[in-house]
């Protein structure tokens, strides 16, 4: 058994999230000492280590409970966990995407400078909105 302390230590992360994991319902509220004392086991580890790795891959909170739920029916096919992984692959590759056109539209941008004054400034020029007409 572990306090919420050695629990955040051996998971590397804070109280904090560990008690917010316990609100959202995806980690479970372990059972109290007779002090009140919330007492985790390897279990609650486990699946703490579990939902930070998912996070720190960029899986949702609702992704994390799918796979969660998941992972507790070992006898079930993992085509839902399948799924969700190419779900965020693909939402992983729109945002590459949309960094890619960004990338290109600031280096433009840039491209544009006449190392001149601010007052002819391409770059400025471009990110001030336009005039509207009488």
């Amino acid at each position: 058994m572990m306090q919420i302390g050695e629990l955040a230590r051996a998971a590397e992360t804070t109280a904090e999230t560990i008690r917010y994991y316990e609100t959202i319902g995806l980690l479970p509220s372990p059972p109290r000492t007779a002090g009140n004392y919330r007492a985790y086991t390897a279990a609650h580890l486990q699946r703490l280590v579990f939902t930070r790795r998912a996070r720190s891959l960029g899986f949702g909170i609702e992704q994390v409970r799918a796979l969660l739920d998941l992972a507790d029916q070992r006898e079930r096919s993992c085509a839902a966990v399948d799924a969700i992984a190419r779900d965020h692959l693909a939402e992983v590759d729109r945002k590459l995407a949309d960094l890619a056109a960004l990338r290109a539209e600031l280096d433009a941008l840039i491209g544009q400078c006449g190392h001149g004054i601010v007052a002819e400034c391409r770059i400025l020029e471009a990110l001030a909105p336009a005039a509207p007409r009488p």
